[in-house]
């Protein structure tokens, strides 16, 4: 990537919009940001005033409206609507006004809730979506055949790439959108603080789910940038999962909390596991260097210093 070039980051202020335009700022690229902009790119009219006037030559789009189980359930109408509007706003511009190449997140959810794991690219479109987050899903699949489409027929440099979930500071803490890690960070800290006698855990916690930690994310975003441009997915994990019983003992033993752990089995678990095979992206020579415990305990500091 040319250190004179432009980079338009389209997402919703999420760990992954934030830490992208951190990490190529301090690179000493220009960088515009859709959330800081304030900018609606499901309204086609301001995506392309914007690639009119600047001419972005790097393109990296994430979700517009994302979230854990409970979001999906509350706003599936908000998540197909403003991710699916987006993504074709923002890669159509991206053809049309002559940006070199687009790097689209795609999500883990595409693939099919019952697959053999770990999961492997040729196994999307092959059975039914998880239906507690089945319209974000359907979105995020047509980010795809967009990417992939655009390929096929215009020769434009889209290309895929589906991490694990991101974290790490930044993260979205809210309870009512935040994913799994983040909630159950904001949940222990605030009963270490309050010295409550327990906390409550969604669902059963058998379900299965692998963290990416935000630096091995940015470095893995920057090797596909530079290196890869072909049209298949390219899946972004760390090659092991942990149930999320496990997951909240740990954040139990970092946060120092020492009440009980309950788990509220009326709530949905969502799909069991979504172990990714990482195989290609290895193979390329990237390895994931921070561990989950030290990964949580970094973003436990940041969440715990309140400067978010």
């Amino acid at each position: 990537m040319d250190k004179n070039a432009t980079i338009f980051i389209v997402g919703h202020d999420d760990v992954i919009e934030r830490s992208l335009r951190g990490f190529f700022r301090n690179k000493g690229f220009q960088v515009f940001s859709s959330s800081e902009m304030g900018m609606d790119t499901s309204i086609q009219a301001s995506v392309y005033a914007f690639f009119q006037d600047e001419r972005p030559d790097y393109i990296f789009l994430g979700s517009s409206r994302s979230g854990g189980i409970a979001a999906n359930l509350n706003q599936p109408a908000e998540f197909i609507y403003h991710n699916l509007a987006s993504q074709t706003n923002v890669i159509h511009a991206a053809h049309k006004f002559g940006s070199k190449k687009l790097l689209y997140f795609a999500s883990s959810c595409v693939y099919p809730k019952d697959a053999a794991q770990p999961l492997k690219p040729d196994l999307f479109l092959t059975g039914p979506m998880e239906s507690t987050s089945e319209a974000y899903s359907i979105a995020k699949a047509a980010g795809i055949k967009l990417c992939q489409s655009y390929q096929k027929q215009y020769q434009f440099s889209a290309i895929v790439t589906l991490p694990a979930t991101v974290y790490g500071p930044g993260c979205d803490t809210d309870l009512a959108t935040a994913h799994v890690m983040g909630a159950l960070i904001a949940k222990f800290v605030a009963a270490k603080k309050s010295g409550a006698k327990d906390v409550t855990v969604w669902g059963s916690g058998k379900p299965r789910r692998e963290f990416l930690y935000v630096d091995d994310f940015l470095r893995a975003v920057e090797l596909l940038m530079n290196e890869y441009n072909g049209t298949d997915i390219i899946n972004v994990g760390v090659g092991e999962d942990i149930a999320i019983k496990e997951l909240a003992e740990l954040i139990a033993d970092v946060t120092e909390y020492e009440g009980a752990v309950r788990y509220d089995s009326s709530k949905p678990d969502g799909v069991f596991q979504k172990l990714l095979d990482s195989s290609v992206l290895n193979g390329m020579g990237f390895k994931p260097q921070v561990s989950l415990k030290e990964g949580v305990a970094k973003t436990i500091e940041w969440y715990r210093s309140g400067n978010f």
